[in-house]
């Protein structure tokens, strides 16, 4: 049920960045749930394999849904870190729509 708060969110937060910056919705949406799902699996492999590296013990000892609950902060990262690429690229490369060069020759 986590999970599912979890893509709401962030899909919800990539829909709207889209939008503000006329890009395609629904392809930003899915590619921050995509994220999401790649830093999780990174950050549970990443675990799994300093879990071991460490000696901590075995991987086969340690609980699926543990695993699961430490790998979702690397998922996090990895869609903010998206978001904030994103974001930076789409407000540096905004071009001003004809009527916004029109208006401010009015002005002047």
């Amino acid at each position: 049920m986590l999970g599912i708060v979890f893509l709401y969110f962030i899909g919800k937060a990539f829909y709207d960045l889209a939008v503000l910056h006329e890009k395609n919705k629904w392809l930003f949406a899915l590619l921050g749930v995509a994220f999401y799902y790649v830093g999780t699996f990174v950050g549970g492999f990443t675990i799994a394999i300093s879990y071991e590296l460490f000696e901590f013990g075995s991987v086969d000892d340690l609980n699926d849904q543990a695993l699961g609950l430490m790998a979702i902060p690397f998922g996090l990262l990895f869609c903010w870190v998206f978001y904030i690429i994103l974001k930076r690229q789409w407000s540096r490369t905004h071009v001003p729509s004809d009527l916004e060069l029109l208006d401010d020759d009015l002005e002047a």
